[in-house]
């Protein structure tokens, strides 16, 4: 009988660690990142929870080179059970061009690269945010984000965007729940799932990063009605039930997990347009 295979992208960031440590005793897990440097010291950590079965590779996502070896790995360790993408960037981290093509060109180079993969029962998730709630869902650009690998569309979207970090991050966040909603289908015929979920404010490196940088982050803090920061080990378990046989009938959906500053995000609004 083949191994089921975990695949996880930004594997050694505190979300995918996060997810690896819960499913790491279900299968094999194959991480992924661009540091080789956080990939080594990431299996060293989970090596000392007991999660051994454990391989890593370096990857560009937005290359489809590297992204084609880390799926023919994946292939030759076993059999797709779970794809995990949460690798990506955040605005303080890059530029507007460099974020739509890791958040949204990245999530389709892995999808396409992957979807050859899935069988009966694989399930996937794609990060997204609750940014991704903060751009109209139906726009002018609605069309161009679900089609991540059509050409030119990072031009087309900077256009959008024009040149503002934090519009290409809801841009591309909201590209990827309406990639998941579109591709649904197409996985739903292999027999697999796909969903995205959006994280609210998270206590990672990531997210600290953010919250630092920007004023913003603790404006949506203080809005948030469990007023608390959430933990990647809470990012975690919601990502192990959708990628769980407990989740058989759910695809094509994105899961809030926020402590439900977006459900809060229009009364705050409509309180302050009085």
């Amino acid at each position: 009988m083949t191994k089921q295979v975990y695949v996880i992208t930004g594997g050694s960031g505190g979300m995918g660690k996060a997810t690896a440590e819960l499913v790491g005793n279900k299968g094999i897990i194959l991480l992924a990142d661009v540091s080789e440097e956080r990939l080594v010291q990431t299996k060293e950590e989970l090596a000392s929870k007991g999660i051994t079965d454990v391989h890593y590779q370096t990857v560009d996502i937005t290359s489809i080179e590297n992204v084609a070896a880390l799926a023919k790995k994946a292939s030759e360790l076993g059999t797709l059970k779970g794809l995990v993408h949460t690798a990506g960037l955040s605005p303080t981290m890059a530029d507007s061009r460099r974020i739509t093509e890791v958040n949204l060109v990245g999530t389709g180079i892995v999808l396409e690269a992957f979807l050859p993969l899935a069988t009966n029962g694989t399930a996937v998730v794609c990060i997204s945010s609750m940014s991704g709630y903060m751009a109209p869902r139906q726009g002018p650009y609605t069309e161009v984000l679900k089609q991540p690998l059509a050409e030119n569309v990072i031009e087309t979207m900077e256009e959008f965007a024009q040149g503002n970090s934090g519009a290409a991050y809801s841009l591309s966040k909201l590209g990827v729940q309406l990639i998941v909603e579109d591709q649904a289908f197409t996985w739903g015929e292999k027999g697999a799932r796909i969903n995205s979920l959006s994280p609210g404010t998270i206590n990672t490196p990531m997210g600290r990063q953010e919250a630092a940088q920007q004023k913003e982050m603790k404006m949506m803090l203080d809005i948030t009605p469990l007023r608390r920061e959430g933990e990647a080990a809470e990012i975690a378990t919601a990502v192990e039930f959708l990628l769980s046989d407990a989740a058989s009938y759910i695809t094509g959906i994105d899961l809030r997990v926020d402590g439900g500053t977006v459900a809060n995000l229009s009364k705050v609004k409509a309180a302050q347009e009085k």
